[in-house]
């Protein structure tokens, strides 16, 4: 017998994600109105974001996973055109090339769309080929990896291109990658690293690293930023300093309280108590994204939700790693609130994408 669908079902929208995501909308609102010294400008930015984002969700929730599986290759090169496009064209601001800008239009980062294309792209090659998958696709899938990888890296990117690196390789794991490719990948790590450092990255890329050693080596230059987070965390407490009460950011002694060291205002002027509630509602969105994943019905739809929910981990770890000095600061913000417009409609996309795969299924029961 056919089980009823319920009504958020009949309109493909999963209830638990859009009440953790409201959620997290709505705490972000306030916690950047005080991180951005009260700016209504950037609050009023943000809210639109959100709201195009949302919009954005909704619909790519209504699309059947086996039709935006057609529409992937397409939209793989769309996105590496883009990419070159920024390389040869592209908008630099504080030294990076990262945007492109059409003047009294949008001004919008291409890299942010391939987190969701690039999952999409490996789990597309892979759901067509016998699983585990042969060295030859894995070549492939690397190569398709690699394209975008390398152009991001060039804007400079480290931060982003590294996301995309991690989203791809989800899938090739996920799809039962031999372990002993996975060993041999590992191993390969230190000589691939070591070839960066040489070769790709910039100085104030190697500087970020030399600095996550030893913040205290240059305590009024490149270790300013990570000291004075870790201050602004532990001035918290337990309850923090209360709502517009934090003195690290308003202030200005934390440089980018707004993005990607807002984490800082919200341990600051909510305390250990805001980071762990924020946690929390974290843990319960990569939980759902993780049932959903087991309850997809199709390989493809398997792939690609495991793949946006290991991500979007991913992220969040970076985050907080590198803003409590547990890693390099490589310039990810906190999903869903720092403040940027592109990340966040990207970000809603995905779980829009996860909504999609979920409320498809085909919903059979026996009574």
């Amino acid at each position: 017998m056919r089980r009823r669908a319920t009504f958020l079902q009949k309109i493909h929208v999963d209830g638990p994600l859009l009440i953790l995501l409201l959620t997290l909308a709505a705490g972000s609102l306030f916690v950047l109105y005080s991180a951005s010294g009260k700016s209504w400008d950037l609050l009023i930015k943000q809210a639109t974001s959100f709201g195009i984002g949302l919009v954005s969700m909704f619909v790519i929730a209504q699309l059947e996973p086996r039709f935006m599986a057609r529409w992937v290759p397409a939209a793989y090169v769309i996105g590496v055109l883009l990419l070159v496009a920024v390389d040869v064209m592209g908008h630099n601001a504080m030294g990076a090339t990262r945007w492109i800008n059409i003047p009294g239009v949008i001004r919008f980062q291409p890299s942010e769309f391939m987190k969701i294309i690039m999952p999409a792209t490996i789990a597309w090659y892979l759901s067509k080929r016998t699983l585990p998958p042969h060295l030859k696709h894995v070549a492939v899938s690397l190569g398709l990896i690699g394209l975008p990888f390398i152009l991001i890296v060039r804007q400079p990117d480290l931060g982003t291109s590294l996301l995309i690196l991690a989203s791809g390789t989800f899938v090739l794991f996920m799809a039962g990658l031999r372990w002993r490719w996975i060993i041999g990948v590992v191993a390969a790590a230190v000589p691939v690293a070591v070839a960066m450092w040489f070769f790709f990255m910039h100085d104030y890329q190697k500087q970020r690293i030399l600095t996550f050693l030893d913040p205290e080596s240059d305590p009024l230059g490149t270790g300013w930023n990570i000291i004075q987070s870790k201050a602004a965390i532990g001035s918290g407490g337990v309850f923090g300093k209360g709502w517009l009460m934090g003195t690290q950011s308003h202030l200005d002694f934390l440089p980018e309280s707004h993005t990607d060291f807002i984490i800082a205002v919200l341990g600051e002027e909510f305390g250990l108590v805001g980071i762990c509630a924020l946690l929390l509602i974290y843990l319960l969105l990569i939980g759902r994204g993780l049932v959903i994943t087991a309850q997809a019905q199709t390989l493809y739809g398997k792939l690609l939700a495991g793949s946006l929910t290991m991500t979007f981990f991913v992220y969040v770890f970076v985050n907080i790693g590198m803003v409590s000095g547990l890693l390099p600061v490589v310039g990810v913000p906190l999903p869903f609130i720092s403040y940027g417009g592109t990340s966040l409609v990207t970000l809603l996309s995905a779980f829009g994408v996860l909504m999609s795969i979920h409320t498809h299924r085909k919903w059979i029961a026996q009574v």
